[in-house]
């Protein structure tokens, strides 16, 4: 380039990189009179986004750019990018109708005529050439913040990129949408740099993965980086998995949103933390086809943030796959919403936090699927003080599905006589089987018992019917009234497993009732480490299951797993084994 061209297009680009717009109260000397004498000024608002009665001023009149004006300024800008400027003629379209901003900044310049629009802007792209890159950018969905860092600071026409033009061709022809291309350019600018065959040959990595060509496009769109370097290792490992699980193409394709972008390496992370949580394969494809966005929304981190909560009030593993079950169909970010506000909600009334806990661990399903009215709200429509509401939701937390935003709270009679009559319940079971009315054993009975006196009741016969004489049963709940607390289901549940996979028989609760007031992974746990330390002659056959299961983990460890040299390791790998059995 000789020093006169180098001159010249110093020139140009100090012009470009202008934006401010001309002033028509001032007439500049090297203004040709016979162009500029058309000059209208047009002020364009910001927060106009398309051309058709687009509302601009002109000194104190207002006037509209009209949609033959935007038409012959469309027509004209395709015309200097087609015939003049050789791009192709599917690029030079999207550009003109795509751009509108960069149009409405040309229109500053010419004026908002329809019968000299397109001459005026013909006249005015002979002698002032543009930068092409900014309705490029523009075209391919990018806003003026984002493309604006982006401009290359020495170019000005497209031609002069090297290998833009062809990769963004190779783009364009495999599917992606022009408009989402931007994205692309912004997040992986290296992808518009690769000789000619590298990106084809990329995208075909990804089909050689198993995925068709629509979910390419859609996964690309998402996750531009993928583009860059070798096939992106976590995301293999992720599609792997959902196929092995059973999912299609089709899964990618309707649950990732292209605004969006996904961090592979955390939703690898939490297929495995879910995974590890218990249950098996076509229960965890079960969950995951019913709330995908346990996944995809915010690349895991609102599961995470779910699992998180639940683990900081004590909820076991278990506890917590349990409560992926249980998942009600409400979108993962508002169960993780309503789980937060019920928190506070049970803080608001003064509830103590171990009784929080316990009900955050028994109910989190209840918790998450329903977004409670304010705390004064449900007071007012109740009619009630904060501590009978504590008592209420202690004594039954499924009441606070009865106080959900949109649901008819009607108040309270003074005393709730439904309340009364299950304490009188409570009071005639009781003294039916030996507790004197009025006395501090009674007392703490009523206080340590959970849900009305029907279900407790059911919760007795439910111990008689397996076998139990009542008058064992009376003795048992007065050593250990906490095992009512325990619904029909899960008494029948630890009696079986004591039964059938501990080997002992039923009267062995009469000794030692607290057993069912133990969780099965505890209850394994302890009787396998015990039956390991038996066989290596480590410890003394025959100790009762109290002995066993009772004491803390700390004493056992001490009395009994360290007596054996390899006793502490088999200790760590059973308590490996046990999350990841089913139903424990």
């Amino acid at each position: 380039m000789n020093p006169a061209n180098k001159l010249f297009k110093h020139h140009i680009l100090r012009w470009v990189s202008s934006h401010q717009p001309l002033n028509p109260l001032k007439t500049q000397s090297n203004q040709n009179p016979r162009f500029y004498a058309r000059q209208v000024v047009v002020s364009v608002s910001a927060q106009d986004q398309n051309f058709g009665g687009t509302s601009t001023s002109n000194g104190d009149n207002a006037v509209k750019i009209s949609v033959a004006v935007v038409r012959e300024a469309q027509a004209a800008l395709l015309d200097y990018l087609h015939s003049t400027r050789s791009l192709q003629f599917l690029d030079a379209e999207c550009m003109s109708k795509k751009s509108p901003n960069f149009l409405k900044k040309l229109l500053e310049k010419v004026g908002n005529d329809p019968r000299t629009t397109r001459s005026s802007l013909t006249r005015f792209f002979r002698y002032h050439p543009i930068n092409e890159f900014e309705p490029f950018f523009e075209s391919m969905g990018l806003d003026a913040s984002d493309f604006i860092p982006l401009l290359p600071r020495d170019l000005m026409f497209l031609s002069d990129g090297a290998n833009l033009l062809d990769n963004y061709h190779v783009l364009c022809n495999y599917g992606i949408p022009r408009d989402k291309i931007g994205k692309v350019y912004k997040e992986a600018r290296e992808v518009f740099e690769y000789d000619y065959g590298v990106l084809q040959s990329k995208l075909r990595a990804y089909e050689r993965l198993g995925l068709g060509e629509s979910a390419v496009i859609k996964v690309v769109s998402c996750s531009p980086d993928l583009l860059v370097g070798d096939v992106n290792e976590e995301f293999s490992q992720v599609w792997g998995k959902l196929k092995f699980l059973g999912f299609e193409n089709n899964c990618l394709e309707e649950h990732l949103v292209e605004e969006n972008s996904y961090n592979w390496r955390r939703i690898l992370e939490l297929l495995y933390v879910l995974s590890d949580l218990g249950g098996n394969e076509a229960e965890l494809a079960s969950v995951l086809r019913r709330h995908p966005e346990l996944l995809f929304d915010g690349s895991a981190s609102v599961t995470f943030s779910i699992i998180g909560f639940l683990l900081k009030f004590g909820s076991m593993k278990n506890d917590v796959y349990s409560m992926f079950l249980q998942l009600p169909q409400l979108k993962v970010r508002n169960v993780l919403g309503n789980l937060r506000k019920g928190f506070n909600f049970l803080v608001q009334i003064g509830m103590d936090a171990e009784e929080i806990a316990k009900i955050i661990r028994s109910h989190a399903a209840l918790l998450g699927s329903c977004r409670l009215m304010k705390t004064n709200t449900v007071l007012q429509y109740l009619g009630i003080g904060k501590k009978r509401l504590c008592d209420i939701i202690i004594e039954e937390p499924r009441e606070l599905k009865n106080w959900v935003l949109g649901a008819k709270v009607k108040k309270l009679p003074p005393g709730n006589r439904q309340e009364e009559r299950s304490r009188e319940d409570k009071i005639k079971f009781l003294s039916n089987i030996g507790f004197t009315e009025n006395s501090p054993q009674m007392s703490k009975a009523l206080k340590d018992f959970r849900g009305t006196g029907l279900e407790i009741q059911q919760r007795f016969d439910c111990l008689v019917k397996a076998g139990l004489d009542q008058k064992d049963v009376k003795r048992m709940i007065k050593v250990s009234p906490q095992i009512l607390n325990s619904t029909v289901e899960v008494l029948q549940e630890k009696i079986d497993y004591l039964v059938n996979c501990l080997g002992y028989p039923v009267t062995k609760l009469v000794s030692f009732p607290a057993f069912l007031s133990y969780t099965k992974s505890r209850i394994w746990l302890r009787h396998s480490m015990y039956k390991w330390l038996v066989e290596q002659r480590a410890a003394r056959p025959g100790l009762s299951l109290s002995t066993i299961i009772a004491c803390t983990d700390k004493v056992f460890v001490k009395t009994y797993v360290n007596r054996h040299r390899k006793g502490l390791a088999v200790w760590e790998e059973l308590k490996d084994t046990v999350s990841s059995i089913p139903n424990l």
